[in-house]
C-alpha cells in the first residue's frame, strides 16, 4: 500500500491557511510579488546601471556596448503588445552581451514630439504636457514590470529641454555647414565665405564677390548649406493640420491616422541636402557587415545615377533636365515636368497656341480645356489627391499640354512641355525629356 504524502497530514494552518494551497505553490499573486521584490531590488541596487568614467569611478573594464530601442510615442494609455515585442528582444541581446563580459549601456527614451502625441491631446482635450508626462510615468511603470535591464538614470524624453537643446545646437552645426566635395567632407560656412572673400574660390556665374549686395552673399551662401529653406511637394492633411510621410498615407490617399484625405501641395520648409553626401553613402554600404538585400535596399533609397545635366530653352527660362543617356537627346520629342514644378505657372499660357503642322492640337493634349490655364490647374487639382506611390504605379499615363515649346539644344528642334503625374519633384530636377522612339 503506498503512503499518502506527507503534507496531508499537516494542519490546515501549515498549508496555506483552509484552502489546503501550500504557501510555495506558484500563483499569479507570488509571481507579481517575487517581480515586485526583484524590480525593487533592481532599482536601489543600480543594477544595471553603468557608471561615468571619472575620479572615482574608473572606466568600465570590457568591450562597451551601446543599446538604444527605436523610442516608444508616449500618445496612449499605455504600452501595446507590439512595444515588447521588440524590447525583449533588445533586452535579450543586451543581457547575453553581459554574460560575455561586455559593459553594456541599454537605456529607453520617449518620443512625444509629433502628431501622435498632439492628437492624443486633442482627443482628450488635455493640454499635450500634461498628457505627455502622464502617459511617459504609465510607460515607465509598464516597462518596469516587464523586468527590462535598463540604465534608468539615461532614460530621456524628447520633449526635455536638456535633451532637445542639443538637436537644436546639431541643427545649428549643420545649417551653420556646407559640403566640400573636393576634401570630402563639410566645412563651416564661414570658411566657405572666407574663400569667395579672398578670390581662392569662383562663383558659378563668374560674378565678383565683392560686387554682391549683402542680400545677394547671402543667397549664395543659403545654396551651399546642408540646411536650406525650400518650396517643396508634400502630404497635407488639412483635418489634422500638419504634412505627413509618405509612409503615413494610405494606398487611396488617405491618413493612416484618422483615414482623413491627404493632398499634395508645395510648402515652405527646411530640407537636408543629403544628395551631397550621396558618393560617400554608396561607398560606405561596402564595409558594412549588413545582409546584401538591405545593403541593396539602402543603395536604392540612395538613388545615386550618373548622368548630365542638360538645358533647354523656353520662354520662362532654361528647364534643367537630368538623364542618364544623353546619348539620346536626338530622338528627345517632349519635354514633361512634375505638376508642382516652379516654372509650370511661368509657362502656362492664356491661349492655345497654334501647333508647329499648323493643325488643331489633339483634344487629348488639351484636357478638353478652353486655355493652358485651366487645363493645368484642373489636373493639379486632381494629381494633388494622389500619393507619390499612386502616381508611380504602372498604369495609363495622364498629362496636359502647358501651351510652351522648349527648345532642343542639339538640333533646335521645338519640344512642346507637358505637365503630368508621374514625374515628381522629389527626384531628380522634376523635369524629364522624353524619348519614345523604339519602345
Amino acid at each position: 500500500m503506498t503512503a499518502e504524502p506527507e503534507v496531508a497530514s499537516r494542519p490546515s494552518s501549515e498549508l496555506g491557511g483552509t484552502s489546503g494551497v501550500p504557501p510555495h505553490r506558484y500563483t499569479a499573486a507570488l509571481a507579481g510579488q517575487i517581480e515586485r521584490r526583484w524590480q525593487d531590488h533592481w532599482e536601489s541596487a543600480d543594477t544595471f546601471a553603468v557608471a561615468n568614467p571619472g575620479p572615482g569611478h574608473p572606466a568600465p573594464a570590457g568591450e562597451k556596448f551601446y543599446l538604444m530601442d527605436m523610442f516608444p510615442y508616449p500618445s496612449g494609455a499605455g504600452l501595446h503588445v507590439g512595444h515588447p515585442l521588440g524590447f525583449i528582444g533588445t533586452d535579450v541581446l543586451g543581457r547575453f552581451l553581459r554574460m560575455t563580459g561586455r559593459t553594456v549601456l541599454h537605456t529607453m527614451g520617449f518620443d512625444a514630439f509629433g502628431l501622435p502625441a498632439e492628437q492624443y491631446a486633442v482627443q482628450t482635450g488635455t493640454h499635450p504636457r500634461t498628457t505627455t508626462e502622464a502617459n511617459i510615468a504609465r510607460y515607465r511603470e509598464q516597462i518596469r514590470q516587464l523586468g527590462l535591464a535598463h540604465d534608468q538614470h539615461r532614460s530621456v524624453s524628447t520633449t526635455d529641454i536638456d535633451f532637445y537643446r542639443w538637436t537644436q545646437w546639431i541643427f545649428l552645426q549643420i545649417h551653420g555647414s556646407w559640403y566640400d566635395v573636393e576634401a570630402g567632407r563639410a566645412r563651416t560656412i564661414a570658411e566657405l565665405e572666407a574663400e569667395l572673400e579672398a578670390g581662392i574660390r569662383a562663383l558659378p556665374d563668374g560674378r565678383d564677390w565683392a560686387t554682391l549686395s549683402r542680400p545677394e552673399q547671402d543667397r549664395v551662401l543659403d545654396g551651399h548649406r546642408l540646411a536650406y529653406l525650400a518650396d517643396a511637394p508634400v502630404n497635407w492633411c488639412p483635418a489634422l493640420g500638419t504634412v505627413l510621410s509618405n509612409e503615413e498615407v494610405t494606398a487611396d490617399g488617405r491618413s493612416e491616422r484618422g483615414n482623413f484625405p491627404v493632398f499634395r501641395r508645395n510648402l515652405r520648409q527646411w530640407m537636408m541636402r543629403i544628395t551631397a553626401y550621396a558618393d560617400r553613402l554608396v561607398a560606405d554600404l561596402d564595409g558594412l557587415d549588413w545582409p546584401d538585400s538591405v545593403k541593396t535596399m539602402q543603395r536604392n533609397w540612395i538613388g545615386r545615377s550618373q548622368g548630365a545635366q542638360v538645358r533647354f530653352a523656353s520662354p520662362a527660362g532654361d528647364i534643367e533636365v537630368f538623364t542618364t543617356r544623353p546619348d539620346t537627346l536626338f530622338g528627345a520629342t517632349y519635354l514633361v515636368l512634375a505638376p508642382e514644378h516652379p516654372m509650370v505657372d511661368a509657362l502656362v499660357g492664356d491661349a492655345w497656341p497654334a501647333p508647329n503642322t499648323g493643325e488643331e492640337l489633339d483634344g487629348r493634349w488639351t484636357g478638353g480645356a478652353d486655355t493652358p490655364a485651366e487645363a493645368v490647374a484642373a489636373y493639379r487639382g486632381v494629381v494633388a489627391q494622389r500619393s507619390d506611390l499612386e502616381r508611380q504605379e504602372a498604369r495609363d499615363k495622364t498629362g496636359v499640354f502647358t501651351g510652351a515649346w522648349a527648345t532642343n539644344p542639339v538640333d533646335g528642334e521645338p519640344l512642346p512641355v507637358f505637365v503630368a503625374d508621374y514625374v515628381l519633384m522629389g527626384y531628380g530636377t522634376g523635369a524629364i525629356m522624353a524619348v519614345p522612339g523604339q519602345d
